[in-house]
């Protein structure tokens, strides 16, 4: 994989205050590492001879909520206008995606490797383990389970979410051929191909339902009840729209359907903005 020179404007703001070379890093403080970048009067000079003038450094300086990175000679913004929208990296740590100015992770209260800790650590994946995750994003849920042993598969349906955690470097796992499967698709008719029972965990965290009304319908429950092993975890990411002004509680109305597609243990978990629910042993009635 080429090397990619990410740059916030933290790291700007640092290149038009430094004299002659400076160290910085380089990826998102993914790693430690570290690069020298040599400073000159009306440009900086990266590893790679990249020479990058003075005034787009200044306009990077001031732009607090994108990221950039260098390539292959030239200075490009981590931004794609699609049909569907803008969608970009925010330079939060690790990075989440906007889409039309909505973030895709929760940045408030908890960066976006915290919730992602909070959702995965909801069913605990464990060693040897098979986990579905319906909805990727820059898949860092899919990743953490990886990291505790499981094999884990993927779904994605906008290739603009694509690109952008193919550019990502904390989405880098995703693409170099460890326990992670990668399949682009619409979650809601790529589950009905996998088989019964093929997996031990499902984590469902679909887009705001007003998006993706679909992935929180009785149907879709069914199918992932029916490709959990029994006595299979879910957790699905609800969140809480609405509900501190319009008294409106969508987790109420999601519990209820999972219970219908026969789901038990249905009950909530705060820290996540979530519910979990298990797939009974086969032989105990629910």
């Amino acid at each position: 994989m080429e090397e990619l020179y990410f740059l916030t404007a933290r790291e700007a703001r640092r290149l038009l205050l430094s004299k002659g070379a400076v160290r910085l890093n380089l990826d998102l403080r993914k790693t430690n590492r570290t690069f020298e970048i040599t400073r000159e009067d009306d440009a900086v000079i990266f590893p790679d001879g990249t020479r990058v003038e003075r005034d787009v450094v200044e306009r990077i300086a001031r732009d607090e909520s994108s990221v950039y990175f260098v390539k292959n000679g030239g200075v490009y913004k981590a931004a794609i206008a699609g049909e569907d929208g803008f969608y970009k990296l925010v330079p939060t740590i690790p990075p989440t995606i906007e889409i039309n100015g909505i973030r895709m992770h929760r940045t408030k209260e908890v960066n976006p490797l915290q919730d992602t800790r909070n959702k995965v650590n909801a069913v605990k994946p464990r060693e040897g383990e098979t986990v579905l995750d319906t909805c990727m994003g820059l898949g860092y849920t899919a990743i953490e389970a990886s990291k505790r042993g499981a094999y884990v598969i993927t779904i994605e349906k906008d290739p603009n979410v694509l690109e952008l955690a193919r550019i990502n470097p904390w989405s880098r796992e995703l693409f170099t051929g460890g326990k992670v499967q990668v399949i682009q698709g619409d979650a809601f008719e790529v589950v009905k191909k996998f088989k019964p029972e093929s997996f031990d965990v499902v984590i469902h965290d679909p887009p705001r339902f007003s998006l993706a009304g679909q992935l929180y319908s009785e149907e879709f429950y069914r199918e992932l009840f029916r490709v959990l092993r029994p006595g299979g975890r879910l957790f699905h990411y609800v969140g809480n729209p609405g509900k501190k002004y319009r008294k409106k509680d969508l987790q109420k109305g999601v519990m209820e359907r999972l219970r219908r597609a026969g789901f038990t243990g249905v009950r909530r978990v705060e820290e996540a903005l979530g519910v979990v629910a298990r797939k009974p042993e086969k032989g105990i009635k629910t």
